[in-house]
Formats: C-alpha cells, sequence, structure tokens
C-alpha cells in the first residue's frame, strides 16, 4: 500500500484523494476479507489463507500506522516541496475524516463484500478504524505482505506466488496488481501448503535438479503378471527377457532446415551439445538392451553418439540415407545380451523407377539372445530387428507402401527358419502413418486392398479430398523387375533354382552333326590339307534341319494378385494409441503443435483362431511376449511441457519403450 500511495503522488490533484481513499478502503477491504470464511476470488486480487484470529488484521494496521506511515513521510520529505505538501495534506484528510470516505467508496462494494465488512462490526473485538488510535500490543504470527501476482498465458486466473525473496521484490518496478497473502515462513517438512481456491490449478515452477521423467510423469505399465487370452500368466516358465527402445532424435541438420516447425523453443533447447546431453541421460535411465534411433545424423553419430554407446556396453550399426541425405538410422545392442548373426541394410532407393526414388533406408539384423549359463543347456530362438525410417511426404502413399514391401521382403528373408517358419520378429521407426490407416492396417492385419486408392489415404497424415486431382494407385503396385511379389517375399524365395541339371543323350547330341549351320564353311578358316578341305557329306536319309529342343529353364511367373497385398509375418503393436484414464490418444510427436502418432514398435505374435475384423487386437502372444511398456502422454500435457522439444524432451519425439519376453527351449 505504500508503494501504491507513492505512485498515486503523481495524479492529479483533483483525482488524488479519491486515488487515495480507495486505496486504504481496498486495504480495509482484504483485510476482513481474510477473517471471513469466504474463499472467493473477486476482481483482481487472490485471498491467501485465513489467519487464526482476529489479531492478524490488527497487527496488519498496527504496522501501517507505526512502520508504514512514518516511512511514507519521511520519503515525502525529501521529494519537493509541492509534492511533500500535497501529500501531508491529503494524509490528513484520509486519517481525519474515515467516514466520508466510507460514504464515497461504500456505493462502489458490491453487496456480498458490504455483508462482510457489517459482520466485521459486530465482533468481540472491534476493528479499528482510525489510525491514530492508540497502538496495540505486537502478536505473534504470520505478517501480511503483499505480493505481485504472476499469471502465465494458459493459467491468467491464476496467481503463481513465489516463495522465496518477497523482501527484495521492488514493487515501484512491478506494475502488477498487488494481492494480499501471508509471507511464508519455515515450515516443517512433513506439512505442505494448503491451495485454497476451488477449480483453480496451482502452477509452480519444477526445480531443475527433478530428472525429466518425472517432470512429464511417463509412467512404466507392467504386464508381466497378467494372463494372456489362454490364461496363462507371462511369467510361467524360464524366459529370456530383454527391453527395446525406437526413438527418433531429431538430427540437427534437419531442424535447421526446418527451423520454421521450432519457433515456440528456446533457442538454447535447440543447441546440439544441449539436446546430446539429454538423449543420453534419456539412454542411461532407460538402459535398453536394444537401441533403435531414427534421424542419426552422420557426424554426430561417429564423433559422439556411438563413442558415448560403445562407453555404455553398445555395439552400433548405422546405414545413412542414400544421395546427399546426411541422416539415417542406428541399431544398437549390447553384446552381453545379444551376439550378432547377420546384419543386413536395406536401401528403397532403385534407379530408373519412379515410385522408388527417395533415399530413406532401413536397417534388418538377426541376433542370437544369450542365455545365462545357470539355466543349463537351453536354447533361444534367434531375434530379428528392423529398423527404419519412411518416407514423409502424406501425398506419397504409393511410395510408402513400396518401401514397407521392400523392408518386409527383407525381415521375410532373414527371420525365416529352415523349416520355413519364422523366429521372433521386431519392427520398429518412425512410419510416418497414423494408427487405423490403411498402411497401418496392413502392417497388423497382414492384407490391403489398395487398387483406385487415393494415395493421400495412405498414410492418414492429412486430409486432401477437397483437391479435385487425386493420385489413385493402380494394380500393379510396384513392376516384377522389383522382384517382390505381392507377398512382400523376394522372388528366389518363391521360386527356387532347380538343383538337378539336365541330361542329354548321346543320339540328341549326334543329331546335331550334319545340320545346316554345321555343313557351312566358317569365315576365316585356314585351308589345311586333308583337314578343312573338304566339305562334310550329310548321309541319305539325314535331315537338313534338327528340331531343337528347349532347353532354357523357363523364367518363373510372379503370382500377383490383383490390387492386393498380404505378408505372413503376424505383427501386432505394442501401444494401443489411446490413454483410457485420460480418454485422449496417444502422441508420439507434435508438429506444428498438432499431437499424432506415427512411431510404432510392432512384434510378431500368433493369430487369434477366432478372428474378427470389428477387434482391434487380432494377434495373441506368441513366443515373444509383451511384459510392460512405457506410457505415452496426450497432447495437453505436452502442450504444458510447452510442446516437443522442450527444456526435457530434446527431441520432436517421444522415445518407445517396450520389454519382451522370450521362451527359452529346453534341448
Amino acid at each position: 500500500m505504500i508503494a501504491s500511495c507513492l505512485c498515486y503522488l503523481l495524479l492529479p490533484a483533483a483525482r488524488l484523494f479519491r486515488a487515495l481513499s480507495d486505496a486504504f478502503f481496498t486495504c480495509r477491504k482484504n483485510a476482513l476479507l481474510a477473517k471471513s470464511s469466504s474463499t472467493q476470488v473477486e476482481g483482481s486480487f487472490a485471498m491467501a489463507p485465513r489467519g487464526p484470529d482476529q489479531e492478524e488484521c490488527e497487527g496488519l494496521l498496527q504496522q501501517w500506522r507505526e512502520e508504514g506511515s512514518s516511512q511514507v513521510l519521511s520519503t515525502l520529505s525529501e521529494g519537493p516541496l509541492v509534492d511533500k505538501g500535497l501529500a501531508q495534506s491529503s494524509l490528513a484528510l484520509l486519517m481525519d475524516n474515515p467516514g466520508e470516505q466510507d460514504a464515497v467508496s461504500e456505493d462502489k462494494w458490491s453487496s456480498r463484500q458490504l455483508s462482510d465488512l457489517r459482520a466485521a462490526e459486530n465482533l468481540e473485538e472491534p476493528f479499528p478504524e482510525v489510525l491514530g488510535e492508540e497502538p496495540l500490543p505486537e502478536v505473534e504470527g504470520p505478517v501480511w505482505t503483499a505480493v505481485p501476482m504472476q499469471t502465465g498465458p494458459q493459467y491468467a486466473d491464476c496467481a503463481a506466488l513465489p516463495m522465496g525473496a518477497l523482501a527484495a521484490e521492488q514493487w515501484e518496478e512491478d506494475p502488477a496488481v498487488v494481492a494480499w497473502s501471508i509471507a511464508p515462513g519455515p515450515m516443517p517438512q512433513e506439512e505442505a501448503l494448503i491451495w485454497p481456491f476451488e477449480g483453480l490449478g496451482q502452477l509452480q515452477p519444477p526445480p531443475m535438479e527433478i530428472p525429466y521423467h518425472e517432470i512429464l510423469w511417463r509412467e512404466w505399465e507392467d504386464f508381466s503378471t497378467q494372463p494372456d487370452a489362454q490364461g496363462l500368466e507371462a511369467g510361467d516358465g524360464p524366459q529370456f527377457q530383454f527391453t527395446l527402445m525406437s526413438y527418433n532424435i531429431l538430427a540437427q541438420d534437419l531442424m535447421q532446415q526446418s527451423s520454421e516447425l521450432y519457433l515456440h523453443c528456446h533457442p538454447d533447447i535447440l543447441n546440439w551439445n544441449y539436446r546430446f546431453a539429454n538423449l543420453m541421460q534419456e539412454f542411461q535411465h532407460w538402459d535398453p538392451d536394444i537401441l533403435c534411433l531414427q534421424e542419426v545424423q552422420e557426424d554426430h553419430y561417429w564423433e559422439q553418439l556411438e563413442p558415448s554407446l560403445r562407453m555404455m556396453g553398445f555395439t552400433c550399426f548405422y546405414k545413412r540415407r542414400t544421395g546427399c541425405k546426411t541422416d539415417g538410422c542406428a541399431v544398437c545392442y549390447k553384446p552381453t545380451r545379444f551376439r550378432l548373426l547377420c546384419a543386413s541394410p536395406v536401401e528403397y532407393f532403385r534407379p530408373g523407377l519412379e515410385l522408388l526414388n527417395r533415399d530413406n533406408v532401413g536397417l534388418v539384423l538377426l541376433l542370437q539372445p544369450l542365455v545365462p549359463e545357470g539355466l543349463g543347456q537351453v536354447s533361444v530362438a534367434p531375434l530379428c530387428v528392423a529398423n527404419t525410417h519412411v518416407l514423409y511426404n502424406p501425398r506419397r502413399g504409393d511410395v510408402k507402401l513400396a518401401q514397407m514391401a521392400i523392408l518386409l521382403a527383407e525381415v521375410d528373408k532373414v527371420a525365416r527358419l529352415s523349416d520355413g517358419s519364422h523366429c521372433p520378429i521386431v519392427l520398429c521407426g518412425d512410419l510416418n502413418s497414423v494408427p487405423d490407416s490403411p498402411l497401418y492396417n496392413f502392417i497388423r492385419d497382414g492384407e490391403l486392398q489398395y487398387h483406385g486408392m487415393p494415395a493421400w489415404k495412405v498414410s492418414g497424415q492429412e486430409d486432401f479430398s477437397h483437391q479435385l486431382y487425386q493420385r489413385k494407385l493402380q494394380a500393379p503396385l510396384w513392376p516384377s523387375s522389383l522382384g517382390i511379389t505381392d507377398c512382400c517375399q523376394y522372388v528366389t524365395f518363391c521360386h527356387p533354382k532347380r538343383s538337378e541339371r539336365l541330361q542329354y543323350s548321346r543320339d540328341f547330341l549326334l543329331r546335331f552333326r550334319f545340320c545346316d549351320v554345321a555343313c557351312q564353311r566358317p569365315v576365316g578358316l585356314v585351308l589345311m590339307e586333308g583337314v578343312t578341305d573338304t566339305k562334310p557329306e550329310r548321309p541319305a536319309g539325314w535331315a537338313e534341319s534338327v528340331l531343337e529342343e528347349d532347353t532354357l529353364e523357363p523364367e518363373p511367373v510372379l503370382p500377383r494378385t490383383v490390387g492386393t497385398i498380404q505378408h505372413c509375418l503376424h505383427l501386432t503393436s505394442v501401444y494401443t494409441h489411446f490413454l483410457p484414464q485420460h480418454g485422449r490418444p496417444e502422441v508420439t510427436t507434435m508438429p506444428l503443435g498438432l499431437g499424432t502418432t506415427v512411431d510404432y514398435i510392432f512384434f510378431s505374435a500368433e493369430s487369434c483362431e477366432n478372428r474378427n475384423r470389428t477387434d482391434r487386437r487380432l494377434c495373441q502372444d506368441g513366443t515373444l511376449k509383451l511384459l510392460g511398456r512405457l506410457s505415452l502422454l496426450s497432447e495437453e500435457i505436452l502442450w504444458a511441457a510447452n510442446g516437443l522439444p522442450n527444456p526435457f524432451c530434446s527431441s520432436d519425439h517421444l522415445c518407445l519403450l517396450a520389454s519382451f519376453g522370450m521362451q527359452v527351449i529346453a534341448p
């Protein structure tokens, strides 16, 4: 109130008297409201928790009279003469005629406030209304101080009260609205401040020493004790357990090329050194056994990521995008848990083929789990891990399907066992397609009828139905020269070469001895007497021409279906893409502030016996069981953290993490 009085001294004399009286009765109103039972926040004032008794109000006015008035008068004595005289006369009028000020200001108060004031007059100890009364004895208790209301853009009606350094606040430098609150004092650690405002949230900045994963509230969902479709718990029998993380870490070059997408971020949090430290903190905290990364910049990989991950115990494989691109995909695993069987980089670019003229890549690894020695002579099937980053362009769904067909064909080749079945498979990455889109359903269901489908509809990222010209998919989607069937398998696996050699009889070969070609003298043949100077005579009855049998193996014909593609890997998603506790869809990225899911972890599972197309889950856990996953977040929660990236998550995508169990087979 002292600072308010000082500020109003600069107003014209005609308005000073009324301003000072309003300020005095505002102080008195808030002091009385603190004694009342109402916790309603009125106007621009937020009431703090009420004091234990009326002595707080008396202490407030006592402090104002003993300290505040003297400071005001001393401050005025140092100013110009005109201002000093004006202030002294105004204060005298304010102190000598409080009743008249009541009459002037009372008509501005609401009926609720007037009822509170009249109720205060009936208190056992009357409230002092004149500043010139006898001093009251000091009371022990919290001191009332004025603190500025700090409101953010999302919490305009909520006052965030700073918890420290209130005395150092310079009121004359802060034009914010002043609210009355109890100055914080030392409190026991077991006690917590009670937030009295119903309907208002309390926003406090989290301390920086709290790890990012506690601020973004991601929880681990444990499925290890939940029964499967057959009623068996996932933990029955020995299992080889491992965790896998899929993460698009946002290449620095791509971020700088699309800087308009990150205008909401402070430049400091976009610095690579800051982002690299945060990414390494995530890797160390979650400590996965297999790490699948997308948008890994090549120079950052070789100079920082690969050495750091190697120190953490990982063996890394990297595949840069083709062409002039500077980023790619990486798959890292711990050699203490797995042994590498083979690694297959996948390039989607095909020269001369317009459908596959993009530089996206993938990486497929076949790993052999290392069983602890304590389990004895047991074995675990190999594990196939595929990682990819599919084309982003929402209009080119045909390119996305062709790229996915190449990846599935490579996975089919790597994961196929000698008996024709497949080992457990985990396929993850940034697929640039939303849940329940045709591309997503193709991976999950194993079949897609694409003929006549608009290309933009394949990924479901954007709706271009309003455009007159729309590219539509035609059958066949890719030419036979690609060497991949409509079942997403390489041709060599559909038509193996014949192992036996063709057998030719002697009589068959002799038929060519006196044919027309054999009886013609070759050009440039050197004449040698008795050797090349005679012409062979065809015996009587010998045919001049011989019908040669077709000895070449016929070219295999690719089995092509009309407008349908399939695969037989039986994949299902780790995530359900919906948060039942919040009633919101899951979000893995927020381009331009719009939350969506484009990152996935698919794993191989067995088909349900009674497949119902209306059921989201068409597969049940097979030899690869889902034991747990790291929960995703909703769009609202990410908005509260200023979207992506933010100070705690240094990518524009969230990481995906899942835990699996593999059956251990006894000999």
